[in-house]
């Protein structure tokens, strides 16, 4: 005989339950037991067949037979291929959660979806503008406008603002680099010294290929600096100085993009900072960079245009769209 799932481990077969508990009051007292038992152990048809289902619950296949009719089945097999398929879909559902995040669902509709990452990512924002240290901020943006190399740190998404802040911080003369695979930024970090800076980025805090890289930049002798959610990571305790962002609450999983919001707003407010106290060679770089990839841009148009579609249709852009 085949040892039932315990009842704490069971996924509950919602639609068969459901006729069970219907039509519970109207069976005679051998399909009762069957009934009963189903509550108790909803998976068990998936394990047990139609002879043990019988002997487990003290009657006879014909009787497990008429149960599976009154509830509107052919038969056993039937019966057992509705309670797969409602395991299925709640096996589904649990992954959803799990992998999406449990503030959605599958059927929620997109207006409340919105709704729903608007204020997340709002609070979210707010609430890391609140906590933030603007003494700190001012330190950290120094050292980065005197350094002679910075490095940034950065592994999955992460990468990506610590792709972002090298551009920007390169075009207004900063000596930055992005480090993402972990042998190449371990060979940079090595070569550091006082007059460098580290930043590594992690929103847990628990990336080993991150934390590995700053403990090196760190032991050159370079100022290291932590961006994540988490203040009592190893990221931020491997730091020097740690900036913390708060995520409202974390709806997607494994990794909520409102997350990602807020270290853009640390990252675009440590950028203007340092733009601010290298006034001057910020002004000359932007107009540098600016004139050098002017010939690859489209030209404004200083009035509203009509533009023939591919369909032939007209569409109108202003200045605001270009």
């Amino acid at each position: 005989m085949s040892p039932l799932t315990p009842p704490s481990a069971v996924v509950t077969a919602a639609g068969v339950v459901n006729r069970i508990q219907a039509k519970l009051p109207d069976m005679p007292a051998a399909m009762a037991k069957i009934g009963s038992f189903l509550l108790e152990h909803p998976k068990a048809p998936l394990e047990l067949s139609i002879m043990e289902l019988a002997e487990q619950t003290g009657t006879s296949p014909a009787t497990v037979t008429r149960f599976c009719r009154m509830l509107g089945y052919a038969g056993y097999v039937p019966f057992r291929v509705s309670i797969a398929s409602d395991v299925g879909r709640s096996d589904a559902r649990e992954s959803w959660k799990a992998d999406i995040g449990r503030a959605f669902g599958p059927d929620d509709a997109p207006a409340d979806v919105l709704s729903t990452l608007v204020n997340a990512h709002t609070r979210s924002l707010q609430e890391t503008a609140a906590i933030m240290d603007m003494a700190l901020m001012n330190k950290i943006a120094r050292r980065v406008a005197m350094s002679t190399h910075v490095d940034i740190y950065g592994i999955g998404g992460s990468a990506v603002m610590a792709k972002e802040m090298q551009s920007r911080l390169y075009r207004i003369g900063i000596n930055a680099h992005h480090w993402s695979e972990v042998h190449a930024g371990l060979t940079s970090a090595a070569i550091q010294d006082s007059n460098c800076v580290a930043i590594g980025i992690s929103n847990t805090g628990l990336t080993e290929e991150t934390i590995q890289m700053l403990r090196q930049a760190g032991e050159a002798g370079a100022l290291t600096v932590a961006l994540s959610n988490n203040p009592a990571s190893p990221l931020a305790e491997a730091a020097d100085e740690a900036i913390i962002t708060s995520v409202h609450e974390q709806f997607l999983q494994p990794d909520d993009l409102s997350a990602k919001h807020v270290q853009l707003l640390v990252l675009d407010l440590l950028y203007l900072l340092v733009a601010q106290i290298n006034f001057a060679q910020t002004t000359q770089k932007l107009a540098s960079s600016a004139t050098a990839v002017a010939p690859h841009r489209r030209p404004v148009r200083s009035s509203r245009v009509g533009l023939a579609g591919r369909n032939g249709r007209q569409t109108v852009r202003s200045n605001a769209d270009v």
